[in-house]
């Protein structure tokens, strides 16, 4: 390691890079403006909308998880539902690319996705936290099958061009290291007293015992080349049967290398509890969950390529103007007597919208992030052939920020699809600014520096950047404290006869759980005002 990597400051941009290379731009975003950002959903199970509604109509605008969410349980409640949509397909950013697919974006560039059949990539969500009941349940009551999905994995890589000159390691080495060296640093200061003060003798005849256990010490409390630590970081040669079948243990790295290599940083991410096992993922895809949405809302209550353009209310209803894209752009309405609206504010804030003031400069005040994901197909699964590894991410500094291996199709002998560039924030902006064959050129550039294979085994590849994603204009909302405690109660309150749901109406952002929860919220409160007149 060079001197200028040992003494080189972690800058506050550092560390809002490494939030957010793990948990994405929403993460980093709220890490800039509040720590306490990982919290267990509040949903309690099923809402009970009561009463009738005597076929009250409802317009629903969107049909993401917010908008399909809000459209089910109201016409479950015995609502007339319609649903606008703008795209040509259901579920917003829960969104699956498969072979054929063709991708437009804003400036005019267009993909088509050659992935081999059975091969898929996700572009928005791609897992989903235990702890997100909402989404859980959904799934379980609309038969959406899930699979483990794997956020860790000890044999994955950590990459710093600052670092080890260069070269990738193992999750496990840097682990095992960090966690050794903090063991014996803290061991020294407790045999010499420094703790004596805080801690009884019982207390740190018990701290030592498990510091020995916890850093894999030695019985000098030395975090060294054992036995013990190569169970923990590898060995030089693993364990055998026969002739020299004995095991070779490896060396560490010292305490001072471990620590400047700031790689550590990337081990906090999976003691966060949006990122705690168990996560999971749709068998065949994350769309799985908006397709199962619209079998039970019913494919015949949606109007997709809906461009709308206008939104005005009277003391009667809601009447909505929008173009039809399937019929070269002409001007329809639809009226009911009510609306749910989940557009994005990032498309919202550019409409003529009818609303009081309060809700109109609540639109305009939250701007929304901009994140990039790039999807390779290989030719061959070499991370699990070569390198033993089987799903889980890689981290890197470059501008890729990491790869992700797909958690499914385990041992099979064909292709796989990798998440080869996860980017957020103003990079995403200046990787999208390039043209589709620029991005994949400069993905693999960086990503073969993982694992130089990706040369020779790309096989295609999709980009997408939200920001540039017509029906979306970014990935999610950015609220900061300041903007909540303004903003917040105003977007989230029922105007004359719409109210607004959807990821950006939630303390989850960028999650589908934030989406449900406050599209279960919305058509609650519009449900007992509509009870109420």
């Amino acid at each position: 390691m060079t001197e200028d990597a040992r003494t080189q400051p972690r800058t506050r941009r550092d560390l809002l890079a490494l939030i957010g290379t793990v948990a994405g731009s929403t993460a980093m975003y709220q890490a800039m403006t509040s720590l306490g950002h990982a919290q267990e959903s509040d949903y309690r199970g099923p809402i009970r909308l009561n009463g009738d509604p005597r076929g009250a109509t409802v317009l629903v605008l969107g049909a993401g998880l917010a908008g399909l969410t809000a459209a089910l349980e109201l016409k479950n409640a015995g609502y007339r539902v319609r649903i606008l949509e703008y795209d040509t397909r259901a579920g917003g950013r829960c969104w699956t690319i498969r072979g054929g697919d063709r991708i437009e974006e804003l400036g005019g560039a267009v993909q088509q996705c050659t992935f081999d059949q059975g091969q898929y990539f996700n572009p928005g969500p791609w897992r989903i936290p235990f702890h997100h009941h909402a989404v859980m349940d959904y799934c379980r009551r609309l038969g959406v099958q899930l699979e483990p999905w794997i956020q860790v994995n000890h044999a994955a890589l950590m990459h710093s061009t600052r670092a080890f000159g260069g070269r990738p390691v193992q999750y496990r080495q840097v682990q095992a290291d960090y966690h050794g060296a903090v063991s014996e640093l803290l061991a020294k200061a407790t045999r010499a007293g420094a703790l004596d003060a805080d801690l009884t003798r019982e207390d740190r005849e018990i701290l030592l015992e498990s510091l020995r256990g916890f850093g894999a010490l030695d019985s000098n409390f030395r975090y060294t080349r054992s036995a013990a630590a190569s169970v923990r970081r590898g060995w030089d040669r693993r364990p055998g049967g026969g002739v020299d079948a004995a095991p070779v243990p490896s060396t560490p790295v010292s305490a001072s290398d471990v620590l400047t290599s700031r790689l550590w940083g990337n081990l906090v991410f999976s003691a966060s509890l949006d990122f705690q096992t168990t996560m999971f993922e749709p068998v065949g895809g994350m769309d799985m969950i908006a397709r199962a949405f619209v079998r039970e809302v019913g494919e015949d209550l949606i109007t997709y390529g809906a461009r709308v353009t206008q939104i005005r209310q009277d003391a009667n209803g809601v009447e909505v103007a929008f173009e039809d894209r399937r019929a070269g752009g002409a001007v329809r309405t639809e009226r009911a007597a009510w609306c749910v609206n989940t557009i994005p504010l990032s498309i919202l804030a550019q409409m003529d919208v009818q609303c009081g003031a309060p809700m109109a400069n609540a639109i305009a005040a939250v701007p929304y992030a901009a994140s990039i994901k790039v999807g390779l197909q290989m030719k061959r699964r070499f991370w699990e052939t070569d390198h033993h590894i089987y799903g889980g991410i890689s981290y890197t500094d470059l501008p890729n920020r990491m790869i992700s291996y797909p958690s499914t199709g385990y041992l099979s002998p064909g292709k796989g699809v990798l998440l080869a560039a996860y980017a957020f924030g103003p990079f995403a902006f200046e990787y999208t600014a390039l043209s589709p064959e620029e991005r994949m050129r400069r993905t693999v550039e960086w990503a073969s520096v993982l694992h130089p294979e990706i040369r020779t085994e790309l096989d295609g590849g999709v980009s997408v950047g939200w920001h540039r994603v017509p029906g979306a204009l970014g990935c999610n909302g950015m609220w900061t404290d300041a903007t909540r405690r303004e903003h917040y109660a105003n977007l989230c309150a029922i105007d004359g006869r719409m109210v607004l749901a959807g990821e950006h109406c939630s303390y989850i952002p960028a999650w589908q759980e934030g989406s449900i929860l406050s599209a279960l919220d919305a058509v609650t409160r519009l449900h007992q005002r509509v009870m109420a007149g």
